[in-house]
């Protein structure tokens, strides 16, 4: 090969690998970047369309469990509500021998479509008593959630037990169309 030609080779062969090297930087590099970000939306999508299919299969079933819990909530009516959980927790304090000795409801009105209510709970009586007691709060299909339990020892010998509970009752307001 003469010198004119390696030269020439040289040249060539240089602007074939800067054009290259630009071709690389300026058209391929972003061209993946888009198709990995674009990948990463199209799955994305695809989760969101198979989640929707899974929660419309799922429609019936969480329709009625809403349907269930909206009918466990307390009335609307304060008055009718306290009556009602006051009913339920002497049923309760009956059943497992439990005596009551405070109960006090604090009402909250903190949104619009809803009400809680705070109940301190006061109890006494054997271990056996106030567990069947408690058992008995979780067990109902009442809108009624335990929020704290303080258990303590009325006597020396731990047979008589103190229980203080903070229970949050909910009641759903109606609905207007």
């Amino acid at each position: 090969m003469k010198i004119k030609h390696r030269q020439q080779f040289l040249v060539v062969l240089t602007i074939a690998v800067a054009a290259l090297f630009i071709g690389e930087r300026l058209v391929y590099e972003p061209l993946a970047n888009w198709w990995a970000v674009r990948s990463q939306a199209v799955a994305a999508l695809r989760k969101q369309v198979n989640d929707g299919k899974l929660l419309l299969q799922r429609e019936q079933a969480i329709r009625s469990h809403w349907d269930q819990m909206r009918t466990n909530t307390l009335p609307a009516d304060t008055s009718l509500a306290e009556q009602q959980v006051l009913r339920a927790f002497d049923n309760w304090s009956q059943d497992s021998a439990a005596s009551l000795t405070s109960l006090t409801p604090q009402w909250n009105n903190d949104a619009t479509n809803y009400l809680t209510v705070d109940w301190r709970v006061e109890a006494s009586g054997d271990l056996d008593a106030l567990t069947r007691f408690l058992y008995d709060i979780e067990k109902s299909p009442m809108a009624l959630k335990i929020e704290s339990v303080d258990l303590s020892a009325r006597d020396d010998t731990g047979q008589q037990l103190t229980l203080a509970l903070q229970i949050n009752g909910l009641a759903l307001t109606p609905q207007t169309k």
